[in-house]
């Protein structure tokens, strides 16, 4: 019998019943972990997702059944929980907008009244750590919401463990790669007092620990348990800690009382991935000292031996996993609050508004796979194989803008899957040595995609393919897509003949911001096409 990753043997134990869980939130960071650690337990598992196929390129998705729906549709969500013994709520409206914590009782309200009706044993849900003796009133609104949707899942028919965590450590979560990037970043950091905050956080591993093991808590268990490591620190100390783990040289941090939380979490944006709507709950949350008051969790689900883990212990695993890109999930494998979610605009089934596109066909003396191999290796680190200086400036203003900019990066540096965020896009879809097709989820007045593909002409030879669409949103999108179109040549002309030079071996290509013809161009590489036009429907 083999073991999973909390090192817990696979399957259910003598004498237990294998259980039918429901897993809400599957494509986000935790979501996305928690799927292989209730399948190693030996249950069944249904996601209830928006978007089924984000879940479709993960090593588990052949595994477990998707049903498509949102928690805020009752409709949907009684059709996922049907026959479902444990349902696992793990959906925030982190950053998505002034009205979240209306979106967040409506949904919980929904969600356990569903589950009460479809006969559900158990609902777990995983909320935030907060401080003791502080009135609720006095809380962040992101803590007071989670608070909330904990108390209406404990005041319902279900039997509910809510699971109470601060910081969670783990590689790609939004609070590890806060810490990371304003470690590695700023060898002197001018700081927030919140830097002075007591917290005690927690590695991924224990919380998928914890999650997996209160499917079978006992059914008259209906209570909240706080969850953390066995360290307590203040961010400072997190920051100190961090650059030691990683061979850095000690930090210089100089608190400043006059930075509030909407002001550090515009400074946390600008430095770090982690955009200012997202950033902005995570340093309200470190106000007040949050430290777990208790420990039952252990009565019900046993440590495991050496946990759960010191605090340096998690970051070691986490900055392990980062530099040898195994990175499962990260923060912004959910979508982004507000981010659009139309239908691509084709021709058979779009019908209205107009839609500007740029087209850009290439030959290539390259075998298909590799020029695939430079395709599916685009964004994050290697770059954008154009005008390196304007895709710079295009993600400083969208981070200014409010945006998610360019600095998202990659989970893996060779592979993705279909729902990975790659700088300001997400990948829509994928299919290997044939398309990439990326939606933007930058700032726009308007709806954006780039399609990159590969396939062969009449005569067998290589041929790259690449689409620029826009459906433009009111005057200010027409305005928008005439204003930049004349750099249109220099970006994306520069990027499909930088690609299919990289595939042949150019090492200059990945950077070169010119779009004047390469002298190492092949006379494959001149048969080109290009085309920039509007359609109207």
């Amino acid at each position: 019998m083999s073991a999973n990753a909390n090192g817990q043997a696979n399957g259910p134990a003598a004498g237990q019943e294998s259980l039918h869980c429901l897993v809400t939130g599957a494509s986000g960071y935790i979501g996305g972990r928690l799927v292989p650690e209730l399948l190693g337990a030996g249950h069944r598992v249904r996601c209830l997702v928006r978007t089924p196929a984000k879940l479709r390129d993960h090593p588990w998705a052949a595994q477990i059944e998707t049903v498509r729906g949102d928690v805020t549709h009752p409709e949907s969500v009684a059709t996922a929980l049907r026959g479902i013994d444990v349902a696992y709520y793990l959906v925030h409206a982190l950053g998505a907008g002034p009205d979240f914590e209306q979106r967040d009782r409506r949904a919980a309200r929904i969600f356990a009244q569903a589950a009460h009706t479809a006969g559900v044993r158990r609902i777990v849900y995983l909320g935030a750590l907060t401080p003791r003796g502080v009135p609720e009133r006095a809380l962040s609104p992101h803590l007071r919401s989670r608070a909330e949707v904990g108390r209406i899942f404990l005041d319902s028919a279900v039997p509910t463990a809510v699971l109470r965590a601060a910081v969670v450590i783990g590689s790609g979560s939004a609070s590890f790669e806060m810490l990371r990037h304003l470690t590695e970043r700023l060898p002197v950091m001018v700081t927030p007092s919140w830097v002075h905050t007591h917290t005690q956080p927690i590695g991924i591993r224990d919380v998928l620990h914890y999650l997996t093991g209160s499917a079978r808590l006992p059914a008259d268990v209906n209570r909240a348990f706080d969850i953390g490591g066995p360290d307590v620190l203040t961010y400072r100390d997190m920051m100190r800690r961090y650059a030691a783990v990683a061979g850095l040289p000690r930090r210089v941090i100089v608190p400043v009382p006059v930075l509030t939380a909407r002001l550090s979490s515009h400074w946390v944006g600008l430095v770090t991935p982690v955009p200012a709507s997202i950033a902005r709950p995570l340093t309200e949350s470190l106000r007040h000292e949050v430290i777990c008051n208790e420990h039952d969790i252990a009565r019900y689900v046993p440590d495991l031996p050496g946990r759960p883990l010191p605090f340096d212990d998690a970051l070691t695993l986490a900055v392990r996993r980062v530099r040898e890109a195994q990175v499962a999930t990260r923060w912004s494998s959910a979508a982004v609050p507000g981010a659009p979610s139309d239908p691509l605009p084709t021709d058979p089934d779009w019908a209205g508004g107009s839609l500007y596109e740029d087209e850009r066909e290439l030959l290539a003396a390259v075998a298909p796979e590799a020029l695939w191999k430079v395709i599916e290796g685009i964004g994050g680190d290697n770059g954008w194989y154009s005008f390196p200086l304007a895709w710079a400036v295009r993600g400083w203003l969208d981070r200014f803008a409010g945006g998610v900019g360019l600095r998202r990066g990659r989970r893996d540096a060779q592979r993705l899957r279909v729902g990975d965020s790659l700088d300001f896009w997400r990948v829509e879809e994928i299919e290997p040595v044939r398309l990439l097709r990326l939606r933007a989820e930058m700032r726009l007045p308007g709806l954006a995609w780039l399609e990159m593909r590969v396939d062969t002409d009449d005569q067998g030879r290589t041929r790259y393919r690449q689409r620029a669409l826009f459906h433009p949103r009111g005057l200010l999108g027409h305005a928008y897509w005439w204003s930049v179109s004349p750099f249109h040549a220099v970006v994306f002309g520069g990027m499909a003949r930088n690609i299919t030079h990289a595939a042949a071996g150019n090492p200059g290509a990945r950077t070169s911001p010119s779009s004047a013809p390469s002298p190492s161009r092949s006379p494959l590489d001149r048969i080109r096409h290009a085309t920039s036009r509007r359609r109207d429907r």
